[in-house]
């Protein structure tokens, strides 16, 4: 694979293998889900299948991220290629160059947006998932260079999304849109569908109206950020929770272990507005949105221990409780996704990054515990 000019052979390059079984083992255990199921209902034709498995994938936000553009880039990739090339008859090698082209033109212009988009209340994973999608599709399909450009335009016609679906269904569900968006204009480029340029740049473009920054293009036309190769800051999420409750979930857990438990102190959880932007939610209702809560996760953590899938099935309502002596405040010079938990002023852990971070690999072993528990016997 040469098309992003530095990704390597897939056959001896572990990290998309493992971003790609990651994201596939969330999707096995997540076609049940009601977002899944409603999107399953919808149609049976190759857009739905696509948008099928891509909400599957991302609906129990427990996929991979990558940080620097805060987008779950596999979310839309990885179904828009392995969906397709199962539809044209092509091998997995095929689906797996696809996914890793199709990754690295994504999260190159998720990170050149970060975080415009996410502070203007876009979800950038919706918004750049057509771009990966595209990318892969049009490889499978062997779009020639013009139509790869009119496929590219097409499908960023239909990007969209806000975090304003975050907690709910919609969530997932605009991330299979998206998805699906991206391999139906591969297919209207290859049947002759022109878009000007000015689609994507300008002031009436993708640019100038999401306020997004386009990245470098390579020689070929290939998109590409400003690091050798996007995946190798890809975090592995060990939480099936928002990441920006990630390190709170640590830090309450490390708290957990020397003994301490919630009783009727009051918490201060400091985290990064950006990590409180992703995690909003306070008081919650139900599982998906106990996902997005940060008081939600550290009191949960501290009386029964850090959340596992089931343990957002339903509320707690113990837990929903305890969460009301936990409050959220903001420090801009934390790092992104770190956290620090206090009780009446008094420092009891800090967190720089969750595992799975770039900084904090998952072992081997924690990993393949995962898909073991996500897929079965699958």
């Amino acid at each position: 694979m040469t098309s992003t000019g530095t990704a390597g052979d897939v056959d001896h390059d572990a990290a998309y293998v493992t971003a790609c079984t990651d994201w596939l083992a969330c999707a096995s255990a997540g076609v049940g889900e009601r977002a899944a199921r409603a999107v399953r209902a919808s149609g049976d034709d190759l857009l739905a299948d696509v948008a099928f498995a891509a909400t599957a994938g991302h609906v129990l936000d427990f996929d991979d991220t990558f940080s620097a553009g805060v987008v779950h880039v596999s979310a839309a990739t990885a179904p828009a290629a392995l969906v397709l090339a199962a539809h044209l008859g092509l091998p997995l090698r095929a689906a797996l160059d696809a996914y890793a082209e199709g990754y690295e033109a994504m999260a190159a212009v998720a990170a050149a947006s970060h975080p415009v988009l996410y502070d203007a209340g876009w979800h950038p994973t919706s918004v750049c998932g057509p771009i990966g999608a595209v990318v892969a599709a049009s490889r499978l399909l062997d779009l020639a260079a013009a139509q790869r450009e009119n496929a590219l335009a097409l499908a960023l016609l239909r990007a969209g999304g806000t975090r304003g679906a975050f907690g709910s269904d919609g969530k997932a569900i605009q991330v299979g849109l998206a998805a699906a968006a991206g391999v139906q204009a591969a297919l209207l480029a290859r049947a002759g569908a022109i878009v000007d340029r000015r689609a994507i740049h300008g002031p009436l473009g993708f640019e100038g109206v999401l306020g997004v920054r386009w990245p470098q293009v390579g020689a070929g036309g290939e998109l590409h950020g400003d690091s050798a190769r996007a995946i190798d800051g890809n975090w592995i999420k060990m939480h099936p929770s928002c990441l920006g409750t990630h390190s709170p979930i640590e830090a309450a857990a490390q708290v957990r272990e020397s003994g301490y438990r919630l009783d009727h102190d009051r918490l201060s959880i400091v985290v990064h507005p950006l990590a409180r932007q992703a995690a909003h939610l306070d008081m919650v209702a139900d599982g998906m949105s106990a996902k997005f809560s940060i008081p939600y996760c550290v009191a949960h953590t501290l009386i029964h221990g850090p959340p596992r899938l089931p343990d957002f099935a339903s509320i707690d309502t113990a837990v929903r409780d305890g969460s009301r002596l936990v409050s959220v405040t903001l420090d801009r010079s934390l790092p992104e996704f770190g956290a620090v938990l206090s009780v009446a002023g008094r420092e009891l852990a800090r967190i720089r990054c969750p595992r799975g971070a770039p900084e904090r690999p998952v072992a081997a072993a924690d990993l393949a515990a995962k898909v073991a528990d996500l897929a079965g016997d699958r």
